[in-house]
């Protein structure tokens, strides 16, 4: 497999496996299942595993557990996250910690390798008046005051490598975030070919992830790219039910015309997704969702296959509406 470097921390591979899938985020799996993928990933050079302790209420980072007890293969990173959302500037460096040993816990593992605020940042005029928003957002002033002191002190511990964002959210304040010293090591972006973050959209202005990207990488920032397939509307049908006017639902409307290209080129509309954003300049790693080692093995073989043509990119964003 490829081996691109994250801005400016390690070389990685070019596919990242996602604990959304293995967590039974996005359909049914058992933790059996769930071992045996985490393991045939590595075994196929898989070097990092991207965990949260949301993504089954712990089980991803209990597979991972299960999977290597305690002992990653040489070479293999982990990450995980804390949503922090909107609490106390007091309390702020006491959540992560507790989030980050509950999560080591659950991983059998002594530190990790990236440990990412989860939370939507935003302006600080920008938080929820709703208490259920407010738990998922995290004001810049909050972040610049107490978590990213927080964080900065876990990798002096040695607790984790290297700190990071998610950048999705309000997209002003992730560039300007990321635009501060310091910086974190990496940022999680909308990496498809929509540039949507579907039901994730937590801000009224557009979402310009390819923005933020750019931004990441003027700094040295590790770009990881999330929803290839924007949580199944990129491919060829949804692996759980959903409302007609649910934001996942209407992107997947949107990519009917992609959907009959990708059929056209006599492949999956997830393989096609797949190669368009391992195909994207500054994206250093794509973040799988894969629940099963069927759904790795397209992804392992979008990968070998390479970039896509130029030609067949252009084709792409023309059919949704891009060009």
């Amino acid at each position: 497999m490829q081996t691109r470097r994250l801005g400016r921390l390690w070389p990685v591979s070019a596919l990242t496996l996602g604990g959304g899938g293995i967590g039974q985020v996005w359909g049914p799996t058992t933790r059996e299942e769930s071992v045996a993928t985490i393991r045939e990933a590595v075994e196929r050079g898989v070097t990092l595993v991207d965990l949260a302790p949301t993504y089954g209420d712990g089980e991803a980072e209990r597979a991972v557990g299960e999977a290597f007890a305690g002992r990653l293969p040489d070479g293999v990173r982990v990450t995980t996250k804390h949503g922090l959302g909107t609490v106390p500037a007091g309390e702020v460096e006491g959540r992560l910690r507790a989030s980050l040993e509950a999560s080591l816990e659950r991983t059998r593992l002594d530190r990790v390798d990236l440990f990412f605020l989860h939370s939507t940042i935003v302006p600080d005029d920008g938080v929820p008046a709703d208490p259920a928003l407010a738990a998922r957002a995290t004001a810049r002033r909050l972040f610049v005051e107490a978590a990213r002191p927080a964080f900065e002190r876990l990798v002096t511990e040695g607790r984790v490598g290297a700190w990071g964002i998610t950048g999705i959210g309000v997209p002003s304040a992730v560039i300007a975030t990321l635009g501060e010293d310091p910086a974190p090591g990496a940022v999680q972006c909308i990496a498809n070919l929509l540039d949507s973050p579907g039901a994730l959209r937590r801000s009224e202005e557009p979402a310009r992830p390819r923005e933020i990207m750019r931004a990441a990488k003027a700094r040295g920032v590790g770009v990881m790219g999330i929803r290839a397939v924007q949580a199944g509307a990129l491919a060829d049908a949804f692996d759980r039910p959903l409302a007609g006017d649910h934001a996942d639902m209407r992107d997947y409307r949107l990519a009917a015309p992609f959907r009959a290209l990708a059929r056209e080129l006599g492949v999956s509309a997830a393989y096609l997704a797949h190669r368009y954003a391992l195909s994207m300049a500054d994206v250093d790693t794509v973040v799988l969702g894969v629940k099963n080692r069927e759904e790795l093995r397209e992804c392992l073989r979008a990968e070998a296959d390479g970039p896509l043509a130029s030609d067949v990119i252009a084709r792409i964003d023309a059919a949704v509406g891009r060009a």
